[in-house]
């Protein structure tokens, strides 16, 4: 007979947190909302970790390098999506750890022989004003010049005069030789009042350039999540199908952490691609695993060597898993039973585990529960895929600006790999998750400052500055339906609801 648990199942909804004691110093801007992404040794503490507490899911709709630069820029990480190629995937890592990597190859080239229009052309395409010029018009080629905004004007200037009439030529330019290092070239940029620097090797060949606005760009972004190279942190998901092809080029390329995307971690599969990651790179590569509903399933990822574990099955705004197989359980229940036993865990051998919630986030305060309730941090599809940095298409429906959304057990996604246990067959033999719309909601950056304040302002509520501390401090409750209905809004007539109203309305 099968086992049947003595209490149902709950979703964030079905809980609040019960204020408590605020002292003066409990004010927003004092929380501190870092938290760590792989496990660490009470002893040693963490090694990983991330400014807030936000991941942008390992799916097509969402997490490409655009995503993962404007993520990382606000404290959080993202795992580029694995239903693509290698190739493809491997191209978007490097795209983040070439964003800002303080040293930017150039993309905007010139050769002496190019003229005005091209400029012109080049500028429109690029949206950049700074274009080295090289004797070949190659990234890489013998510096010559430099040509920017400030070496012509279009309404004076002939359309096909030639590049090399009109640039700043190489004598006249500063520059700094391969040895020099961030620090030296932004102490360079300053005291010659330069937008940019090239950066050459003993050949005057052109490796790199530096600008004075990633320098300004850092000020701005006081929480950007970087690496020791100052290049933005970025992840990658694997599959537990070609893992053997795919992790060791997503390394090369520079991921920082790895993370398995299938929709039932509690498999062999799982613990054949931990083991072979472990053997053949070593501990230092961090994987995350996942995704699990229960302490069994957290001891056997941990067990095979996880550095971190999702937990969530069939909650997302996207998946039916739970409506095609029966399979799953209410987000709530499953972080608090995965959080105790990860306590357990970290009592028994003094290694901590975080643990990510994946799925079941529909309001912001959802965030704040899963966090009181043991998540370190989240995993969000629908919420990211809202923005503008989103790889989506924003569509015009019915009147309303809307974002492309699919889950990747859709046939529009056709990632196999993640629901496919094993066999031979490299195909979906039935959808668990919907092609749909989210509204348009603007820049991450917007959004994600007002989650986060949102999040700061509860916790407190609770009394907690940290994210440790809230666990600690946080009391929770069940609620009822009735409770719920008495939460929002009710027995008044909303202004912007007056014109829906009928005729006869009393």
């Amino acid at each position: 007979m099968a086992y049947f648990y003595d209490q149902a199942a709950h979703t964030f909804n079905e809980y609040l947190l019960v204020p408590g004691y605020s002292s003066s110093e409990c004010v927003p801007s004092a929380v501190d909302l870092t938290v760590p992404l792989v496990k660490y040794s009470k002893s040693d503490g963490p090694t990983m970790t991330m400014k807030i507490p936000l991941v942008s899911a390992i799916m097509q709709s969402v997490s490409n390098d655009t995503m993962a630069i404007a993520l990382a820029r606000e404290g959080g990480i993202s795992f580029i999506y694995s239903s693509q190629s290698v190739d493809n995937q491997v191209a978007m890592i490097n795209r983040v750890k070439d964003h800002k990597a303080g040293f930017v190859p150039s993309d905007s080239n010139l050769s002496p022989d190019d003229t005005l229009e091209t400029v012109m052309e080049l500028k429109e395409k690029s949206g950049h004003s700074t274009m080295p010029v090289t004797h070949d018009g190659s990234s890489h080629g013998k510096l010559l010049g430099i040509v920017t905004s400030r070496d012509y004007r279009p309404s004076r200037t002939p359309m096909d005069a030639k590049v090399s009439e009109f640039m700043t030529p190489r004598e006249k330019l500063v520059i700094a030789s391969a040895e020099t290092t961030l620090s030296e070239a932004n102490d360079i940029i300053w005291d010659h009042k330069l937008n940019a620097l090239p950066i050459v090797d003993k050949n005057d060949c052109l490796l790199h350039l530096v600008f004075r606005k990633d320098y300004d760009s850092h000020k701005l972004n006081p929480m950007e999540n970087l690496d020791a190279h100052k290049r933005y942190v970025v992840g990658a998901g694997i599959n537990t199908h070609d893992y053997e092809d795919r992790v060791g080029p997503l390394l090369a390329a520079g991921a920082d952490a790895l993370c398995i995307d299938s929709s039932e971690g509690y498999s062999e599969w799982q613990l054949r691609t931990l083991q072979y990651v472990k053997k053949e790179f070593g501990e230092g590569v961090k994987v995350g695993a996942g995704n699990v509903v229960d302490r069994e399933g957290f001891r056997f990822l941990v067990d095979a060597g996880a550095d971190f574990v999702k937990v969530g099955i069939g909650g997302g705004s996207i998946c039916i898993t739970r409506e095609q197989k029966g399979i799953g359980r209410g987000q709530a229940t499953s972080i608090i039973e995965v959080a105790d036993e990860r306590n357990k865990y970290f009592k028994e051998t003094g290694i901590y585990i975080p643990i990510c919630s994946d799925g079941g986030i529909v309001f912001d305060y959802h965030m704040t529960l899963a966090l009181a309730m043991g998540a370190d941090f989240m995993m969000l599809g629908r919420y990211f895929a809202r923005f503008d940095e989103s790889p989506t298409a924003k569509v015009t429906v019915n009147g309303n600006y809307m974002k492309e959304y699919w889950g990747e057990g859709s046939a529009r996604a056709r990632n196999w790999q993640r629901y496919h246990s094993g066999g031979s067959d490299s195909k979906l033999s039935f959808e668990e998750g919907v092609d749909s719309y989210v509204p348009y909601a603007g820049p991450l950056k917007d959004n994600v400052a007002l989650s986060l304040s949102k999040i700061r302002s509860t916790m407190c509520n609770c009394g907690a500055l940290s994210v440790p501390e809230l666990q600690e401090k946080a009391k929770l409750t069940l609620i009822s339906s009735t409770s719920i209905v008495e939460g929002g809004a009710h027995d008044v007539i909303l202004k912007d609801q007056l014109g829906s109203l009928p005729p006869n309305f009393r």
